[in-house]
């Protein structure tokens, strides 16, 4: 199903996971794995902070599209180092296209970037994209449902004239990264990718865009003057090297391990439903009388992320960062506490 959506929807599209991690609450809203950088990586930062008396080179940025072009076999004309995935959305109006179409439920930023340019826009709730949409977003694995895609099936959403923006931000927390496209050689493709999520930078804003050179320099057509600074370049060449991917793809298969132990717990709860299958560092949930059980979570003091401000998502629905099992008792607690004594039930979307 298809659907345009009018103007006034956007207030809420804003919100994101840190506004409902309030200080002092178990996070279990925000996607970041650990709550700082590895030493190794904050070594290098370090190092770099020595640079910063003189402006972001063009030789560093020369070597962060070098490292991420090694690391996707690419040429470093189709890498564009970003200030984290969020601004390759930002930068979307610049390719001014007539007709945008996004898969929803899914990442917000997107569609504010396009409503805040007037640019129209079209929810697709299924694959059936509109034939006149010149740019198509779609998540994969998609935020907040977990849905890992295949690659074959987005690639079918390609063609001459349109830009297929993948956002890719949550690919490397998948086991061989398997579905991504960010190697692959599609008419107008665009593949978003963020350093924030496995490496614990959302305080930097680092990550990249893959493209061909002529799409990538249209995104990038209004940008500043140096609009990367250097620690995001070094944090994005040192997270591109190949002990940094072996590390990630370490993290990647524990996450899966942990995620698997986390749904079958919660599928032992009433009224509690798991949406699967699931391939990301969370997991989304249909919780009957949501609204009250996230309230109750909270003065519980634990912090989900509210999934009604996601287009197509209602207030039964609740967004839940996957964590080691230890970390995961006091959320398996509080929930069955919640929700005893409902019946349990087949739940779906």
């Amino acid at each position: 199903m298809s659907e345009a959506t009018p103007s006034n929807t956007a207030t809420d599209l804003r919100h994101h996971g840190d506004v409902d991690a309030e200080p002092g609450l178990q996070d279990f809203a925000v996607n970041v794995r650990g709550t700082a950088p590895p030493a190794w990586l904050r070594e290098r930062l370090v190092h770099a902070v020595d640079r910063l008396g003189t402006y972001p080179s063009a030789a560093d940025d020369r070597r962060a599209r070098e490292a991420v072009g090694e690391r996707h076999g690419r040429d470093p004309g189709e890498v564009l180092v970003l200030n984290g995935a969020a601004e390759g959305f930002a930068l979307l109006p610049a390719l001014r296209p007539r007709l945008a179409a996004l898969l929803h439920p899914s990442f917000t930023e997107p569609e504010v970037s396009l409503r805040d340019a007037d640019v129209p826009v079209h929810h697709v709730f299924d694959m059936a994209v509109p034939d006149d949409a010149d740019l198509v977003v779609v998540g994969n694995p998609n935020n907040p449902t977990s849905e890992l895609r295949p690659a074959a099936e987005i690639a079918r959403m390609a063609r001459p004239g349109r830009v297929l923006v993948v956002d890719e931000a949550f690919m490397d927390a998948v086991p061989g990264e398997r579905e991504s496209l960010a190697s692959a050689d599609l008419p107008g493709l665009v593949v978003l990718r963020s350093l924030t999520k496995t490496w614990a930078l959302p305080g930097l804003r680092a990550g990249y865009a893959l493209g061909a050179p002529d799409l990538l320099r249209r995104l990038g057509r209004h940008r500043p003057h140096w609009p990367v600074g250097t620690l995001a370049l070094e944090a994005v060449t040192a997270c591109a090297e190949p002990h940094a991917v072996a590390e990630a793809e370490r993290a990647a298969r524990e996450l899966a391990a942990h995620r698997e132990w986390l749904t079958a717990e919660l599928n032992r709860l009433p009224g509690v439903h798991v949406l699967l299958p699931a391939a990301a560092p969370y997991l989304l949930l249909r919780v009957r009388d949501g609204e009250r059980v996230r309230a109750g979570l909270r003065d519980r003091g634990i912090a989900v992320r509210r999934g009604d401000t996601f287009p197509g998502l209602t207030a039964d629905h609740l967004r839940v960062a996957v964590r080691e099992p230890a970390r995961c008792a006091g959320l398996l607690t509080a929930l069955a506490e919640l929700t005893a004594g409902l019946t349990p039930e087949v739940l779906t979307t």
